[in-house]
């Protein structure tokens, strides 16, 4: 019998244990924490959602862009639905997001933790793995509990600790260390799934509004990538599940200390000739209204305000008296409204991260490293980082399958 230890129990982590076992494997689980699972209660605004029936390989991004699809082609949402509905786990369906009928990410975790107990895996809690020692045959895992070193042997190592991201989960990112010592490169790690801040002082007076429309991330005359949805404007810059989508390349680019620019458009509905002639016909209706009552029932007042004082037009003055060149300002301001990004948010706010592992170093089809054999990643470790609504989730359940399968033989 394969003796396993994985170190993490997280999602991928309690996955990759699940399947060990259930294939005839002796697995013991590593976890620093003094409960599995912790991250996932966060996921879903704690409903977790737990994949995602639309799968497409755009949803995964790696240096390595081939390497996540590999994976989910051989742990695809259906199979994840199917693993969830036979530890007694229904599944909603909202549009293709798919999240337990209870709605409480607290279900996922606990059906997780009771296979775990089905499986009479050893799970350690509060243990943390500081070394990690190949021999000729298996490995002596170097282990630490309650300030008492400790010595672990096994066949097959899962090494599946996370990220940065969300460190108060136990995402500490103690992972990169051990495999750096194993030899492995680590593409460089950045919050992802983040807001950004921004350098313009005059968030303080939109914080706290929400609008439909369009960001897109520019760095030296290039647009890096582009969403829409409800934006969210805060007090120090952008957020929102479109900015989520994007602060991944923004990340990149201020890490290679590229200048980095967010365009706001919020009126993605309207060419800017058509919204110009809005506006115009718009100004003629009520050629009385005050400059600060122009876009009462079409904006939210806190944006228009500022429209209008960017825009350099008094609020007092009459619509009716615009200059040409005043609503086509108004025009590009809306269209087209132009801030500097500084920095993202820590990684305390960071729902993943972009980078780890380089998957250049890791077997696509089994996750085994390709400079220690029995040696396997799963999740967040890795150098692959999903978009929002369920694929990181998705990421986990597929890669915890996949390396707990091959380290089980």
């Amino acid at each position: 019998m394969r003796k396993v230890a994985i170190i993490g129990a997280g999602a991928a982590g309690m996955t990759a244990a699940i399947t060990a076992a259930s294939n005839g494997a002796e697995v013991v689980v590593l976890e620093h924490m003094d409960r599995v699972g912790k991250k996932i209660l966060s996921t879903g605004n704690g409903r977790c959602n737990f994949t995602n029936t639309y799968q497409d390989r755009s949803c995964y991004h790696s240096d390595n862009e081939s390497f996540p699809w590999k994976i989910i082609e051989k742990f695809n949402a259906e199979q994840i639905i199917k693993l969830f509905e036979e530890l007694g786990v229904y599944a909603k369906n909202r549009n293709g997001y798919m999240y337990p009928y209870s709605d409480q990410a607290s279900s996922v975790t606990e059906a997780l933790k009771m296979e775990l107990e089905r499986l009479q895996i050893d799970v350690r809690l509060q243990t943390e793995c500081t070394d990690i020692f190949p021999r000729k045959k298996g490995f002596t895992l170097q282990i630490v509990k309650d300030g008492k070193k400790g010595k672990i042997y096994a066949d097959h190592v899962i090494l599946c600790t996370g990220s940065r991201a969300f460190p108060a989960s136990g995402s500490d990112g103690s992972g990169y260390d051990l495999a750096k010592k194993l030899g492995h490169k680590i593409i460089p790690v950045l919050p992802a799934l983040v807001q950004l801040r921004c350098e313009e002082k005059f968030f303080k007076s939109i914080a706290g509004v929400r609008v439909q429309g369009t960001v897109s991330i520019w760095s030296e005359n290039q647009c890096l990538a582009k969403d829409t949805g409800e934006l969210q404007l805060t007090n120090y810059g952008i957020s929102g599940i479109p900015v989520f989508q994007v602060s991944r390349y923004a990340a990149i680019a201020l890490y290679k200390k590229k200048k980095v620019q967010a365009i706001l458009d919020f009126m993605p509905e309207f060419s800017e000739d058509e919204l110009e002639k809005f506006l115009i016909k718009r100004a003629k209706m009520r050629p009385y209204k005050r400059a600060d009552q122009f876009f009462t029932g079409l904006s939210n007042k806190k944006l228009s305000d500022l429209w209008v004082k960017e825009a350099g037009i008094s609020k007092e003055k009459k619509v009716g008296v615009f200059a040409e060149k005043e609503i086509q300002q108004l025009v590009r301001l809306i269209k087209n409204f132009k801030v500097i990004v500084t920095e993202t948010n820590s990684y305390e706010q960071a729902q993943v991260c972009r980078g780890g592992i380089d998957t250049k170093d890791v077997h696509p089809d089994t996750l085994e490293s390709r400079y220690v054999p029995g040696l396997y990643f799963a999740g967040e470790i890795l150098d692959v980082d999903g978009m929002c609504g369920g694929y990181n989730l998705t990421w986990a359940w597929a890669s915890g399958a996949v390396s707990g399968r091959e380290a089980s033989f």
